[in-house]
């Protein structure tokens, strides 16, 4: 691993912003996600951290001198409007700005810190949240065996998990120009499906909309083209970690993805949760990699590391939720479909970069990778409604007598993530919500 547990990590450290020391927040003070966002009113992005129910604006910090401190380089690139140039300059300045803005909103921070950094903090009601960088590329892979094998058992009974799917991380290159952040409504989106029994396929808008739980994780440092990422320098190239949803539109999917794969079903809409939790406040949630069933093969050389075994996943709780559009005029609230966890995929993140680069790929600052839909061994850790309802043969009741096969207009989905281990404090990625225009 290239961290270590620092006072960072102590369970027991509070924030003189009194919304970091609740109960259940996303954000304490152990946490410090980064993000870009905008004042009201203002037309600039900057770089912001969440403590609470607050973001501390970088911008503002450095003009405060709160960050004097820092090389020349590293204040110019955290007044910058995304976080590309920052992700590109390596584990130490990340964990250098993390330590100290650490100290500046601890509880024993001096008065004087205190009284400047105060001047810098914006409510999150008051800040409009922007995509955290510039995404140049954005690969998603189909790392969970759960996944893979409840979507195969489906479209092939008799064969349901492809032979290469134990050697090789599977994964497509999608449209990053289509990401958007949290918040953002999603158009249902328009393509040839072919109904069974039709003669030829007929083109109008989807009626098997999906969502699709995932995780993200964002580039740092780059790679030349033509020199591969060892697996034992991988971490050093992961920044952080965000909530994904890959919408799908599973009629589109299915008659267009022979035999070359994902296109219009996935390239119309993906959201992304606008904080970034950084790979060194997740490090006290680390977990072994995925536990191989006796017989499967071990990961070929390149793809196996003692350390990633030990330490390359991540325990993470998430949860998908639903918000009908009647739901929202009866005033209640939203229904939980699902609750899984993020040790349940069969490749770690540090082996999809490594596999990524392997053929001299060249990574970007800002790139994303996302996992694939993370489902696990049970109905109700499944992370898409095309397993939850099995492709629509058995409906899901919601509490207000509605049923779900898949996504109708006016449909909310949200997705949480969160991690919790004893001895260390509660930190959260916040939400990926995405709501289906009417």
């Amino acid at each position: 691993m290239i961290y270590s547990k620092n006072e960072t990590h102590d369970s027991r450290a509070k924030s003189w912003v009194d919304s970091a020391n609740v109960a259940g927040t996303d954000f304490a003070i152990q946490n410090l996600p980064l993000g870009t966002f905008r004042r009201a009113h203002s037309p600039n992005s900057h770089i912001g951290v969440a403590i609470g129910d607050q973001v501390f604006d970088l911008f503002e910090g450095c003009n405060a001198g709160l960050l004097g401190g820092f090389d020349e380089a590293t204040q110019e690139v955290v007044q910058d409007t995304t976080l590309n140039a920052f992700m590109g300059l390596g584990p130490k300045r990340w964990s250098d700005l993390r330590l100290r803005l650490f100290r500046l909103l601890r509880e024993d921070a001096s008065s004087q810190d205190k009284e400047l950094a105060s001047r810098c903090l914006v409510p999150m009601s008051a800040a409009a949240m922007g995509l955290p960088a510039s995404i140049g590329d954005y690969t998603d892979f189909y790392a969970s065996i759960y996944h893979a094998t409840n979507v195969g058992s489906m479209f092939r009974p008799d064969n349901p998990l492809l032979p290469n799917y134990k050697w090789v991380p599977i994964g497509y290159h999608g449209r990053s120009s289509s990401i958007v952040v949290s918040g953002t409504e999603i158009k249902r989106p328009l393509g040839q499906t072919k109904a069974d029994g039709a003669a030829s396929p007929s083109f109008g808008p989807s009626k098997r909309l999906d969502y699709e739980l995932e995780v993200g994780v964002f580039v740092g440092e780059g790679n030349a083209m033509a020199s591969p990422i060892s697996l034992h320098v991988a971490e050093e190239h992961l920044f952080g970690l965000c909530l994904v949803n890959d919408w799908s539109a599973r009629d589109l999917q299915t008659w267009e993805y022979q035999p070359l794969g994902p296109f219009l079903a996935k390239n119309f809409a993906t959201s992304i949760s606008p904080w970034v939790v950084t790979t060194e406040a997740l490090l006290p949630y680390r977990t072994a990699a995925f536990r191989r069933e006796q017989g499967d093969p071990a990961p070929l050389p390149y793809l196996a590391g003692d350390d990633d075994q030990r330490n390359g996943g991540f325990d993470i709780t998430l949860e998908v939720l639903l918000r009908t559009r009647i739901m929202r005029e009866q005033g209640g609230e939203p229904h939980r479909l699902s609750r899984g966890s993020f040790r349940d995929m069969y490749w770690t993140m540090a082996q999809l970069l490594t596999h990524h680069a392997s053929n001299g790929c060249n990574l970007r600052p800002g790139d994303l990778i996302a996992s694939g839909t993370v489902s696990g061994n049970s109905k109700q850790s499944r992370g898409s409604l095309l397993e939850l309802s099995w492709k629509g043969t058995e409906p899901i009741e919601l509490p207000t007598g509605e049923r779900r096969t898949f996504l109708e207009d006016g449909d909310e989905v949200i997705i949480r993530g969160w991690c919790e281990r004893e001895g260390f404090a509660r930190i959260g990625f916040g939400e990926c919500r995405g709501t289906i225009q009417d």
